[in-house]
């Protein structure tokens, strides 16, 4: 497994580290929003990764000079995620965005991240998934129509994919599995539609998985290994990239954002085995791995060449990724409580 890491700490230490290194700017970032002026608008931005992106977005302005807007919009899970972002130069709304009228007051800005969706809770829930995911970006088109757009989508949208056929690439039809992949795909459709009939510049960001100390497919699985779980290698496979490289790949997106839509995976280089992943945290943690299951010759892959050539590799490689999380793991680092499932081979979330 190779690494591009460089001139990066031996442990994450905290949770303002963490923070701090998951919404560092990429150069690329710095040219993007150099040519982009304008404020940018993050469109649920209480989310997992809304809170690093946004303040990546404004730790960007501030070492480029400009005063531009960053403005988070969300249903805020707590005063104190507001007040954490509004410490860091980020404006916030407090806002449900399936109440049109609300929608609509919120500040025009030339540049939008849409960050909202839902899967966890999707199977128990299938007209809210379909709701979030498929009919709201009617609504944000229309409120944004004289915008640039980032949206984000999941390589769940492909289905699986023969292992060694490399991952799915952007051309590939989509061949989602359950009603969550099938609503996002509805949801790339959706801004498809309104790109082509409104000339709306928009790029889609076909996101596997990411990954920082608190969740995450690595996460998950060192927990596993931790605590002396078998692991169940049914899915043998996965893509994973550092959360602070997905990040500033989707605002880097935003040059190439276009009528039609400009579609883009987002992941790192690397088809990762589950096996080797877990014997590697073994070895890390002095933990011995048990295992079950057989790994499948198919799984949910992203090939992101595309992204690479356009951005470079990651910046964060998986050995790093594993050095760092088998040592949060180890000390009882604050994790997010909410588990990827990953390894769900039905598309029931």
């Amino acid at each position: 497994m190779a690494s591009t890491s460089t001139h990066l700490p031996e442990r994450i230490e905290d949770i303002e580290q963490l923070e701090y290194m998951i919404s560092q700017p990429a150069p690329y970032v710095l040219e993007t929003l150099k040519k982009l002026p304008g404020d940018v608008i993050v469109l649920g931005a209480g989310g997992k990764m809304g809170p690093s992106l946004s303040r990546m977005i404004k730790r960007a302005f501030e070492q480029i000079g400009s005063n531009h807007r960053v403005i988070g919009v969300s249903l805020f899970p707590s005063k104190n995620l507001e007040s954490q972002m509004n410490a860091w130069g980020i404006e916030t709304i407090d806002c449900d965005l399936t109440d049109i009228d609300r929608l609509n007051r919120l500040p025009d800005a030339p540049n939008v991240i849409y960050m909202v969706g839902m899967k966890f809770g999707s199977t128990e829930n299938e007209p809210m998934t379909w709701a979030l995911n498929t009919l709201l970006p009617v609504d944000i088109c229309r409120k944004y129509r004289n915008s640039r757009i980032v949206a984000f989508s999941t390589g769940n949208i492909y289905g699986m994919v023969p292992v060694a056929a490399g991952g799915s690439r952007e051309p590939d039809p989509p061949n989602p599995d359950g009603e969550y992949a099938m609503s996002c795909l509805g949801r790339e459709r959706a801004f498809e539609y309104f790109s082509e009939t409104m000339g709306i510049p928009i790029s889609i960001i076909r996101l596997n998985y990411s990954i920082e100390m608190r969740y995450g497919v690595l996460v998950d699985l060192a927990q596993q290994v931790f605590a002396d779980k078998p692991i169940d290698v049914s899915m043998g496979n996965v893509n994973v990239i550092w959360q602070a490289d997905a990040n500033a790949m989707a605002i880097a997106s935003l040059a190439h954002a276009s009528s039609p839509s400009f579609i883009l995976n987002v992941t790192g280089p690397e088809i990762l085995s589950v096996r080797q992943v877990c014997e590697g945290f073994g070895r890390l943690m002095n933990k011995k791995v048990e295992f079950v299951g057989r790994e499948a010759t198919d799984a949910l892959l992203n090939n992101a060449q595309k992204a690479h050539q356009l951005f470079g590799p990651p910046r964060v490689g998986i050995e790093q990724m594993m050095k760092w999380i088998a040592d949060w793991v180890s000390r009882g680092g604050e994790t997010l409580g909410k588990p990827t499932h990953f390894e769900a081979r039905d598309g029931k979330f």
